[in-house]
């Protein structure tokens, strides 16, 4: 409140009553809005990392997740929210719901895959971008990071991006996987969870 008193216009006038009353009721708007995302985000770590119950029907799959390196509560609540909600039966139907699968072209005898059809979630398709950068950071014996480096290399730009969208699909795949059969992705390294 003391630093709103000093607040001034831009030719050094002192802000009028209805202004700084209009503010202050905005900070209290805000405050509100921060303590209930504190609350939101307090359940939500509780049931993944199951500390607490949960009346959250895929709560198993987030916590299954939030065991792998790299996933936390967070991601693994927006991924089972927008992906692992459903069933597939294979992995082409994952990838396509999440539109990380290329487009397929063909004309008279050329036949090949351009870039990917984005005609999936958007959401998905982002957090999974996001979890393939981080995987990449912290899972640096897996497999699949061992892929993208010899693949990579030194390279910047559109050869990244091309390969981390490639990385995000296989991710999701794995984790796919993990989730309907119990097989964790290959090289991926697990969380230590305590249950206090």
């Amino acid at each position: 409140m003391k630093r709103l008193e000093q607040l001034r216009t831009a030719d050094e006038r002192e802000l009028a009553p209805r202004v700084k009353a209009e503010i202050q009721r905005e900070l209290q708007r805000l405050g509100l809005v921060l303590q209930m995302i504190k609350a939101i985000e307090k359940e939500r770590n509780a049931m993944a990392l199951g500390k607490a119950p949960s009346t959250y029907g895929n709560a198993k799959k987030v916590q299954q997740l939030v065991k792998i390196g790299s996933i936390g509560p967070e991601i693994a609540t927006v991924v089972v929210g927008e992906v692992f909600f459903r069933q597939f039966n294979n992995r082409q139907e994952v990838a396509s719901y999440v539109g990380l699968t290329p487009s397929h072209f063909q004309s008279g005898p050329s036949s090949r895959d351009q870039r990917i059809s984005k005609a999936g979630n958007p959401k998905a398709r982002t957090i999974m971008l996001e979890l393939a950068w981080f995987w990449i950071r912290f899972q640096p014996d897996s497999p699949l990071t061992i892929w993208f480096r010899e693949r990579v290399g030194t390279a910047k730009g559109r050869i990244r991006r091309i390969a981390i969208v490639a990385v995000a699909r296989k991710l999701l795949i794995a984790l796919w996987r993990y989730l309907e059969t119990g097989v964790v992705p290959t090289g991926a390294k697990l969380k230590a969870l305590s249950k206090s």
